[in-house]
C-alpha cells in the first residue's frame, strides 16, 4: 500500500495560558493508504509544524516534509524506517521537520499495526507488554499548600508516585523550593515515589541546581529532571558527579537519536525520557531505549498530553522489565482527553499496560474532537498550500 493522504488538523483550547502546559493545544495527524487510516500526534507547535509540511522548498536539503511521505510504499516496519531517513536527509535544513514527522511516523505505526492487526509493540519485537507503573504528572502549585493538595489528591486517585514540575521553582530562592519539595513528599506519604521536574530553569547554573540537592535528598526524591538547558552537557555531568542520592533525569527535549545518545554517553543521566512526539516518532525512541539497557540507564516516556500520545510512548519501552516507571498525564486540558474516545486506565494494582489491540490501541472520534478544531489556511502568492481537512 502507499500513503495517500497525511491530514493535519490543529486543535486548541479556547483560550491558552502562560502555564507549562503542553495539552492546551495539539497537531493530530491523520495518514491514510490502503483504505486504513492511522493516527498521530506532534509535541510540537501545530502551525509551524503544518508550514513545515507544506512549505516551498529552499533548496534541495531544504523541502517539506510532505514531499519525502506522500506516495511512499508503507509495508513493513522497514518502510518506515526508509521513509525516516529520506525527510531526515531532503529536510536536513528545515527544523520544524523531526516534531513534524514524529506525529506522521506514530500514524505509520499505528496504521501498519492496523493493517497486519497487530500491536505496535509487537512489530517492534517484544513478546508481550508489561505493566508499569503510572506516575501522576503534575504541576506545582503556587503555593506550597497548593502543591499539598496536589499530592494528596494524587494519593486519594489511586497513584503510588507522583511528579511535579515547573510553577515557581527555581525563582524565587532554595528554601522556597525546598517548602514545595517537603509539601510534595507530605501530601504522598513516605512510600510513594516523588520526582521533581524545574524545566531546564537553571539554564547552565550548576550551584543553583546542586543547592538543590539536599532538600530534593531530604524530601527522598528519586529523580532531578531538565536542571539544564538540553545541551549543557558539562553541567548535567557535574551535577551528577556530585552524588547526591537524587539521579538526574532528561532527555525529552532531544528531537533525535543522536541528541539523546549524547545526553547518556556524556551526561551521566540515571534515567532518560523521550518523548515520541518530538525525536521522530516510535522508531527512534526504541533505538534510546535500547541504548538505555545497554547502558544501565532506565528509560521513561515523556507524555503530558493525550492518551493517544500516550499510547505511543508505552511502545518503544513495553517489553523491558527494568524500566517500569511510566509518565502519565493525570490532569491534562479537556482538548487532550478528548482526542481520544478510549483511554489507558490503571487496573486494579494502579498498574497500566500498552494497549493489547492493533496499532496504537485508541479510537478517535471526530464529534469529540471537532469542538477544539482551527480553522486555519496558509496561503503562498493566490495559492492555498494548507486548508484545514475535512474530519
Amino acid at each position: 500500500m502507499k500513503i495517500e493522504a497525511v491530514d493535519l488538523f490543529y486543535l486548541a483550547m479556547p483560550e491558552i495560558t502562560d502555564e507549562a502546559d503542553g495539552s492546551q493545544d495539539a497537531l493530530l495527524v491523520r495518514v491514510a493508504a490502503g483504505g486504513l487510516v492511522g493516527w498521530g500526534e506532534c509535541e510540537a507547535a501545530p502551525l509551524p509544524s503544518i508550514a513545515a509540511f507544506v512549505c516551498p522548498k529552499s533548496h534541495g536539503v531544504c523541502r517539506p516534509v510532505g514531499e519525502s511521505v506522500l506516495g511512499q510504499s508503507l509495508e513493513t516496519p522497514a518502510d518506515i524506517a526508509r521513509i525516516a531517513a529520506l525527510v531526515a536527509y531532503r529536510s536536513m535544513d528545515l527544523l520544524q521537520a523531526p516534531h513534524t514527522f514524529s506525529g506522521i511516523e506514530m500514524a505509520c505505526w499505528d496504521l501498519l499495526g492496523r493493517k497486519l492487526g497487530e500491536p505496535v509493540w509487537r512489530l517492534l519485537g517484544y513478546d508481550r507488554a508489561l505493566a508499569k507503573t503510572p506516575y501522576a504528572s503534575l504541576l506545582f502549585g503556587d503555593t506550597p499548600q497548593e502543591t499539598l493538595e496536589r499530592a494528596r489528591a494524587a494519593l486519594h486517585d489511586g497513584f503510588s508516585a507522583a511528579k511535579f514540575g515547573w510553577g515557581p521553582i527555581g525563582l524565587a530562592g532554595v528554601q522556597a523550593d525546598a517548602d514545595h519539595f517537603a509539601a510534595a513528599r507530605e501530601g504522598l506519604g513516605p512510600d510513594a515515589y516523588l520526582m521533581v521536574d524545574v524545566g531546564q530553569v537553571f539554564g547552565e547554573d550548576l550551584e543553583a541546581a546542586a543547592a538543590r540537592l539536599k532538600p530534593l535528598d531530604e524530601a527522598g526524591a528519586l529523580w532531578l529532571e531538565e536542571p539544564f538547558h538540553a545541551g549543557a552537557l558539562e553541567a548535567y555531568a557535574a551535577l551528577a558527579a556530585r552524588r547526591s542520592r537524587v539521579r538526574i533525569a532528561g532527555g525529552e527535549a532531544a528531537h533525535n537519536v543522536h541528541m539523546a545518545a549524547h545526553l547518556l554517553s556524556y551526561g551521566d543521566i540515571g534515567f532518560v525520557q523521550i518523548d515520541c512526539g518530538r525525536i521522530g516518532g516510535i522508531g527512534p525512541a526504541k533505538i534510546v531505549a535500547d541504548m538505555a539497557v545497554a547502558r544501565g540507564v532506565t528509560y521513561v516516556n515523556h507524555t503530558f498530553t493525550s492518551h493517544l500520545a500516550l499510547s505511543a510512548s508505552m511502545q518503544p519501552f513495553a517489553g523491558l522489565a527494568q524500566s517500569r516507571i511510566c509518565e502519565y498525564p493525570a490532569a491534562p486540558k479537556a482538548l487532550a482527553r478528548a482526542i481520544t474516545a478510549n483511554h489507558i486506565v490503571p487496573d486494579g494494582s494502579g498498574e497500566i499496560s500498552a494497549p493489547d489491540a492493533p496499532g496504537l490501541g485508541m479510537v478517535i472520534d471526530p464529534e469529540l474532537v471537532k469542538p477544539y478544531l482551527v480553522d486555519t489556511e496558509i496561503r503562498l502568492g493566490g495559492e492555498i498550500l494548507y486548508r484545514t481537512p475535512a474530519f
